[in-house]
């Protein structure tokens, strides 16, 4: 058996998994509120990591002296390498096919959020929240924090980054299209009298994507950590278990998160990049593009209203 302070040392094995989770605030104002929390650390810090380590990417992306020869062309390291093909498939196979000639215009914008997001997801799988409280019991005991944590597993976080997007897709269209041609856009080119049902359920969806967009986010980075989680608090019962049911848990346990661990990290990536691309595709609805497909579909439903009567096709006039 086990004691249990030797089994208290197992910070990961905690009682509830939704203390990895929840945001854990580090400096209060007033009666509850706070000033600085672990999840607003983490933020900070991924700002940081984006300032710092992105000249130094670009520096190894951009093209050298003259007095390289041919090798002033090549990407110098294998992580910038890594970065620039990240940043050329999003840029020519994600968003110049839904973009065209505004790509360039957006990319800085997107490709900020995409990384932006997959820092804070990479942040929120390592275990700092956890290494800190190991090395401070006062702060584990008061569930306080200044970094650690998943911020993008916080709704306050994701819904400030779809708020973000909602402003630059609706700005963008009302650049794109002018304001009679943004509102003209929320009758979806419907005959007049439908407008009555069509306009409002226009307008809710307006709202809607970014809600969904903040909504998946949280969802998905939040449901990862809490499996996560619990795999780790079963190690932390078995503990107490004794050696005999113990051992095989544990065993289980470990395996399982080493498993949950991989497909988290393919959920980190997998997530920013569906908020980037999600934010693109509403901004290219909201465009001279989009309305061009839009009047196509309904003449290629025109061009088909030469429907068949006993076998034979009559033309659309």
């Amino acid at each position: 058996m086990i004691d249990l302070p030797l089994a208290s040392m197992f910070t990961l094995g905690a009682d509830s998994p939704m203390g990895h989770v929840v945001n854990h605030p580090f400096t209060y104002f007033g009666d509850g509120w706070w000033l600085w929390s672990a999840h607003v650390g983490n933020l900070i810090l991924s700002g940081l990591i984006l300032i710092i380590v992105g000249p130094m990417v670009a520096r190894r992306i951009a093209t050298g002296p003259e007095g390289e020869g041919t090798d002033r062309y090549l990407t110098k390291g294998k992580f910038a390498q890594t970065i620039e093909v990240i940043c050329l498939y999003l840029r020519d196979k994600a968003v110049r096919p839904l973009l065209g000639e505004r790509t360039d215009r957006f990319m800085p914008f997107l490709w900020t959020v995409f990384f932006f997001i997959l820092v804070n997801n990479l942040l929120g799988l390592m275990p700092i929240l956890d290494l800190l409280h190991i090395f401070n019991s006062e702060w584990k005991a008061e569930h306080k924090a200044p970094f650690g944590g998943t911020a993008t597993g916080n709704i306050a976080v994701t819904a400030m980054l779809a708020l973000i997007s909602f402003i630059v897709i609706n700005a963008a269209g009302i650049r794109e299209l002018g304001v009679g041609g943004y509102l003209k856009h929320l009758t979806g080119g419907a005959p007049p009298f439908i407008w009555v049902i069509l306009i409002p359920v226009e307008i809710m969806g307006t709202f809607i994507k970014p809600v969904a967009l903040a909504i998946r986010l949280f969802a998905n980075m939040t449901a990862g950590h809490v499996l996560l989680a619990t795999l780790f608090m079963f190690v932390g019962m078995s503990l107490r278990s004794g050696l005999a049911v113990g051992a095989p848990v544990t065993l289980i346990s470990c395996l399982s998160a080493v498993a949950i661990m991989f497909l988290e990290l393919f959920v980190a990536f997998l997530q920013a990049f569906v908020f980037m691309f999600l934010t693109t595709v509403f901004i290219s609805q909201l465009s001279h593009h989009g309305d061009h497909d839009h009047e196509h579909g309904h003449d290629h439903d025109h061009a088909h209203e030469g429907h068949t009567h006993g076998g034979h096709a009559h033309p659309a006039h």
